[in-house]
């Protein structure tokens, strides 16, 4: 990886993590609810465009340069396994049995769907 790849990933997970934070805080703010609705918006859209990314790449010939700035800065930095993994436990230890196995296998199969979705808009 040259230093200016280097910085572009950088600038780019810059971006992600605020973008994290708004999305997450607004979805919060609209539905009140103990399950962790803002995390799962985050990693479902972040799965789904780095489906999107991954199509382009395998599919269309984007580069490799544009999907590590995209899909690792970017996106990597936007998602996030630890909050998922902190919120399930969390639910976890207040009682909320039910919640947190909806969010883990909820996060994994939509995450999974999302993400095929995403490659297959991609392949059009």
């Amino acid at each position: 990886m040259t230093w200016w790849e280097w910085l572009l990933v950088a600038a780019a997970g810059a971006c992600g993590a605020p973008l994290r934070y708004i999305v997450d805080t607004r979805v919060s703010d609209r539905v009140h609810a103990a399950f962790p609705y803002g995390t799962f918006v985050v990693n479902v859209t972040g799965s789904f465009f780095l489906g999107v990314v991954t199509g382009l790449v395998l599919d269309h010939g984007l580069g490799s340069s544009e999907q590590l700035v995209i899909g690792t800065g970017l996106l990597g930095a936007y998602t996030t396994f630890s909050t998922f993994t902190l919120e399930s436990l969390s639910l976890l230890q207040s009682g909320e049995t039910a919640a947190a196995v909806r969010n883990v296998t909820g996060s994994v199969i939509v995450g999974a769907l999302a993400a095929g979705a995403g490659w297959a808009l991609a392949a059009l």
